[in-house]
């Protein structure tokens, strides 16, 4: 006997339960083509530089000045007010002579020529080789010189309250000729042209382990003081090959988007804006100890990153600066993944917004266990791209094997395809190491930058999504947003929500992903709930599960202002101070008049930008609703057209509210409305239950004929 489909089996259960027979499997369905604008055909143009943060600084290659003693910000200055340094009348000015070398390429002058045309140069002529471990230097440096907890202490702390002896990064204090010999090491032996500080722990939240919070601002200003004089001393005596000092940002030791209890997964030890905080302080130090550049390194929590780049994007708004940015995650094992489980290219498409200079990975792996994450990255990332690896996997010891010569031949891949701009080395390499890659990399072609071509809107959780690339399940292109997370929606979710039951809550997400939604609506707003701490703990949760992941002008441009600056993309409800557009004309001058202010004072990327022009309800018998959605139609055509590479989105079950309880009339006036919206106006996103969409052939001949004269 033929076994039975699952299709039958359902219907076998439905029948014994009284429902209704499930809806009929459907068949693979075509994609069917985008509706295109005329901006829409963009010829790919070579990149003649990595892309452009916003400011003033940054587009016109306004070279730093260096003279941090004039950058006086009263939040800056408060660090500076706080400083452990003896000797408070200390250097915080770095201009040279602007004739001390010649103004030509390779030569340099701080104050006087413009370090990102500097590095664009240097990257796009050649491999750049960043140097190596610290770690390990100091581990080897000890070997041979006696470096027990009496040396880290030093004279100054010498009555310390606790042991101290691993802390690293206090030795630019106590130890400051082991620092600086590491520092000359990789630039003479490792021919090193940028150098990473010894600050990798460096801030408030990292120093509590040893109790000096306090000290963090001289910590970072002697790491990069130290590293500059080496920088400058070597780059003297061959001012044809600069040296520079790159200020080191580590992860600090805790996550922000890890939970630290297994009980708990909305658990956090610390907040975004405790994270930003501490960042700010070492940036401060970093800038006003020399450091040329900032790198946020070994970033194995993406939120953490993000941190580190909204406090990087503080320092360079309140100085009025131009300081490039690299960026540096960790894929912790040959899963592909960081710690938060993002792919690199998920990670990328979420700290993208900043325009780091250099992006790549680092720690972790060795280089041969790279070599599939950076040949992804060397397919998506705008920007220059870099790899520093590991000295092969750790031994049983704890120890890296790989000799020079090893890590030099595996590391040869990334040059032959030329997917590196830059190289180094992370865990277990030393000077002779980064030599040996050197010499090898100097045989090879640096990365070239990608064409830049059509902008597109990047969405990242676990995995990126570009969505302008998106079809749904039906074959539309056509992102689908999962309604049944929302409070004002599902009465179901806002009955979990209010009795704490965050886990069955959980399911209806994940159900929602299961049956097509590519994004997730989550509204927890309303008078009988704390919204904030529901939304904080929901959201927590959901990061974790693999499956989920009106006003005024001026409130307005600052609420975008801020978004920008998290990286967000947003979406505009057409709304103004006359209230709710419901005419074609209206939502379309609603909508313009945002686009304007978004893109041209605010700076924000127009492909990052959704209009919701408002799907409001028709067939309720009322002359004036009768033409409501011809008119939310026709106005998606018209907004796409005046406002490029913006998205159009809506809440489709708005549309047939007056027929709540009829599902099959729903169901049926949404596919027939989403057909004409998407195939011949260009709506891109909407606010849906893919559980409950059908295709426009799936309707029937006269109930279709019904709801397109509706």
């Amino acid at each position: 006997m033929l076994e039975r489909t699952s299709y039958e089996r359902a219907c076998i259960e439905a029948r014994k339960k009284g429902l209704a027979p499930p809806r009929k499997p459907r068949g693979p369905l075509p994609n069917l083509p985008r509706k295109l604008f005329s901006y829409d055909h963009v010829e790919p143009k070579p990149a003649k530089e990595p892309p452009l943060p916003s400011s003033e600084a940054a587009q016109n290659h306004i070279p730093n000045h260096y003279t941090y003693s004039s950058v006086t910000h009263e939040k800056i200055a408060a660090i500076r007010s706080k400083t452990t340094l003896a000797n408070t009348d200390i250097c915080l000015d770095y201009k040279q002579s602007s004739n001390l070398y010649p103004e030509s390429y390779p030569h340099f002058v701080r104050g006087r020529d413009s370090l990102r045309e500097y590095i664009t140069s240097l990257f796009t002529s050649k491999i750049a080789i960043y140097d190596g471990a610290m770690g390990t230097m100091i581990q080897n440096y000890s070997k041979r010189n006696k470096l027990d907890e009496e040396e880290y202490r030093g004279d100054r702390f010498k009555d310390w309250n606790c042991n101290v002896k691993g802390n690293n990064d206090m030795l630019s204090i106590t130890q400051p000729h082991v620092i600086s010999g590491i520092y000359k090491e990789y630039l003479e032996v490792g021919g090193s042209n940028l150098i990473g500080t010894n600050t990798f722990s460096s801030t408030t939240i990292a120093m509590a382990d040893y109790n000096m919070e306090a000290y963090a601002y001289e910590l970072n200003y002697e790491g990069a003081r130290l590293a500059r004089q080496a920088c400058d001393e070597v780059t003297a005596a061959d001012p044809t090959n600069p040296r520079f000092v790159v200020g080191a940002i580590g992860p600090t030791n805790r996550t922000g988007s890890i939970s630290p209890s297994v009980e708990d997964p909305s658990a956090r030890n610390v907040t975004f804006d405790e994270l930003v905080e501490a960042y700010f302080e070492q940036i401060v130090g970093l800038m006003d100890g020399g450091a040329d550049i900032l790198m946020v390194e070994t970033i194995f929590d993406t939120l953490n990153a993000k941190a580190a780049l909204y406090a990087v994007g503080e320092y360079l708004e309140f100085s009025g600066l131009d300081i490039p940015v690299f960026v540096s995650g960790t894929l912790v094992d040959q899963s592909g993944r960081t710690l938060s489980g993002q792919t690199g290219e998920a990670f990328y498409a979420s700290i993208r917004h900043a325009k780091p200079m250099c992006v790549g990975l680092n720690c972790a792996l060795g280089a041969v266990h790279m070599i599939p994450f950076v040949e992804k990255l060397a397919k998506v990332v705008e920007c220059f791209l870099h790899v520093y690896s590991n000295a092969g996997l750790p031994n049983a010891m704890g120890g890296y094997d790989e000799s020079p010569d090893d890590m030099a031949r595996n590391n040869k891949t990334f040059f032959e395809n030329g997917w590196l701009n830059m190289v180094g080395g992370c865990c277990g390499s030393t000077p002779p190491h980064i030599k040996a890659i050197r010499e090898c990399a100097e045989n090879y072609a640096p990365r070239k930058l990608p064409d830049v071509g059509r902008p597109k809107m990047w969405l990242s959780g676990l995995e990126d999504l570009v969505v302008d690339d998106v079809h749904n399940h039906l074959g539309l292109p056509f992102l689908n947003v999962g309604e049944r997370c929302n409070i004002s929606g599902s009465i179901r979710f806002k009955k979990l929500m209010m009795a704490g039951d965050y886990a069955t809550a959980m399911d209806i997400a994940k159900k929602q992903v299961e049956d097509g939604a590519h994004v997730l609506d989550i509204n927890v707003d309303d008078g009988m709930l704390d919204g904030l701490a529901a939304m904080q703990k929901f959201v927590k949760i959901a990061v974790t599960e693999p499956e989920v992941s009106k006003v005024g002008e001026e409130l307005f441009k600052e609420q975008a202002t801020l978004l920008k600056k998290h990286g967000a993309a947003v979406v505009v409800m057409a709304f103004d101070e006359e209230g709710q557009a419901a005419t074609e004309d209206e939502k379309v001058r609603i909508c313009k008049r945002s686009y304007d202010i978004l893109v041209n004072e605010v700076h924000f990327p127009p492909e990052d930008i959704i209009f919701d022009p408002n799907v409001l309800t028709i067939g309720t018998g009322m002359e004036e609703h009768a033409n409501y959605g011809v008119d939310f139609i026709n106005a998606v055509k018209t907004i796409k057209e005046q406002c490029p590479y913006v998205k159009i989105s809506g809440g489709i079950s708005n549309l047939s509210f007056g027929f709540r309880g009829v599902m099959k009339i729903r169901e049926s006036i949404h596919a027939v409305f989403l057909h004409h919206a998407i195939l011949e106006s260009g709506m891109d996103v909407g606010i849906v239950n893919a559980n409950e969409m059908l295709h426009v052939t799936e309707v029937e001949g006269e109930l279709k004929k019904a709801c397109e004269n509706l």
